[in-house]
């Protein structure tokens, strides 16, 4: 949702390319449902790993697993530029859940445009 939501959004300031610590290698049904109910395009979405190249192109990253940084990213050295997002993993759960999730993610990338604007 959120490279989806920042493509949308921010792209004056942020080029998101999102992955994962366990991908799927596809975009979940209700993922894609909620991103386009909201009005956000879905193609060229997929679920992707934590690759040395994206890791190494990234200024910032947004860490949502839940674990902290040097357990999330045991391969790589510089963790400074991890920032953390206590967001809830919507898969499995309902159409409300995905809803509430997307308007979380929505609203984090908003403040972090607007801080990365004020820079």
């Amino acid at each position: 949702m959120a490279e989806a939501i920042a493509r949308h959004e921010a792209s004056d300031i942020i080029i998101p390319s999102s992955a994962g610590l366990v991908p799927l290698g596809y975009i979940a049904g209700p993922t894609s449902r909620t991103l386009l109910g909201n009005g956000f395009q879905v193609d060229d979405l997929f679920s992707k790993p934590v690759t040395r190249d994206l890791w190494n192109d990234a200024e910032i990253v947004i860490n949502m697993s839940g674990r902290r940084a040097p357990a999330a990213f045991p391969d790589f050295r510089d963790l400074g530029k991890v920032e953390n997002w206590l967001v809830q993993d919507p898969y499995g759960a309902d159409t409300a859940v995905y809803q509430r999730i997307f308007e979380d993610i929505r609203q984090r990338i908003q403040e972090l445009a607007d801080r990365l604007r004020a820079i």
